[in-house]
């Protein structure tokens, strides 16, 4: 595998990224080479202070541009041409590399990534595909964030794409995909949602579906269900998403502050710190290390901003196995037949 890190994205950019490519030197074993993207002097020298600049597996790759958090995506793209993003993905698109990580601007990172890499055959939108932890392991939410103005159809490819990742690589054979409402009757939800329930209930009774559709599904069921896969557009699904994180650090908050009140809940706390430690670990986004853009001609993974080390290396992870499981030829084979009917609808 080989990997284009874009390695000024991120809010500790470019050291979280110079500490995540030191971890995967020790532990990608499928790692080929590294091509990290930024300014040359500066990556140069933070590789040498790690001791990783002599590796052979490693190549810089001068990009003097950097697109900041606050840039409008499609304009950083378009006026910053030679950004560590759009460079990043420039060698995905060459055939250089196989992947593109980034911890950068997402909409920057969208934008880059579905301009130059282009959309699957048989796929009309791109979509972001979110791992959130549940009593069951993941669920994978999608879409949340690449195209908030999106239609029933694109929900359908957002279903084959997410249905794929969770059979590959989270070893669903059979997963459980509904569409996110605000009811699980099939009478409830927006016209919306309404109408992408019905096109995948079509799909279903013609046995077109390379997944099992459940229907609809609440809020609830994303933590407490067989759920694997939810579906909804990007502007609910980034709502959601950047809820559901701003609610776990409030617990985390809410349960510290608690526990300094009392010195037998500080004597409880220690006793359980081991517990505590797996329930933190588990509710991490540096432990899915990067979310796919799923739909695109090629691998791409966004990191959260304020990425780790760790999440860069889990995130090459989740790139190294989409690859190895040829997800996106997935998709495109099961897209074929779907969207014949579709069209015939």
């Amino acid at each position: 595998m080989k990997v284009a890190l874009d390695a000024m994205g991120g809010d500790r950019a470019p050291q979280i990224n110079i500490d995540g490519a030191r971890l995967m030197f020790e532990q990608l074993g499928s790692l080929e080479k590294l091509y990290l993207v930024g300014d040359e002097a500066s990556l140069r020298r933070a590789c040498d202070s790690a001791s990783i600049g002599a590796n052979p597996k490693l190549e810089i790759v001068h990009a003097p541009e950097v697109v900041t958090m606050e840039e409008s995506g499609l304009a950083a793209v378009r006026q910053k041409k030679n950004s560590s993003m759009s460079t990043a993905v420039d060698l995905v698109k060459s055939g250089q590399c196989n992947a593109v990580v980034s911890a950068g601007n997402t909409g920057a990172a969208v934008a880059a990534s579905t301009i130059k890499l282009r959309l699957l055959e048989g796929i009309e939108r791109a979509g972001i595909v979110s791992p959130m932890p549940s009593v069951h392991g993941y669920v994978l939410v999608s879409d949340t964030g690449a195209n908030p103005d999106a239609k029933p159809s694109h929900l359908v490819g957002y279903a084959v794409m997410s249905a794929m990742m969770a059979r590959y690589i989270y070893d669903r054979p059979m997963p459980n995909v509904a569409v996110m409402s605000n009811g699980a009757e099939d009478s409830k939800g927006s016209g919306f949602s309404k109408e992408t329930h019905h096109l995948l209930q079509i799909l279903a009774e013609r046995e077109l579906l390379p997944f099992r559709f459940t229907g609809n599904c609440e809020g609830h069921d994303l933590f407490e269900t067989e759920l694997d896969v939810a579906l909804t557009d990007g502007f609910t699904g980034n709502i959601l998403l950047k809820s559901v994180e701003a609610t776990a650090k409030a617990f985390s908050h809410w349960l510290k502050a608690g526990i300094k009140q009392s010195p037998v809940a500080m004597l409880g706390a220690l006793a359980m710190r081991s517990v505590f430690h797996r329930i933190a670990e588990s509710m991490s986004a540096d432990s899915v290390g990067g979310c796919p853009l799923m739909g695109v001609n090629g691998v791409s993974i966004i990191a959260h901003g304020s990425a780790n080390a760790k999440a860069i290396l889990n995130a090459c992870r989740m790139a190294e196995g989409m690859l190895r499981h040829s997800v996106n030829d997935r998709i495109v084979e099961s897209m074929v037949k779907i969207n014949a009917a579709l069209h015939a609808h």
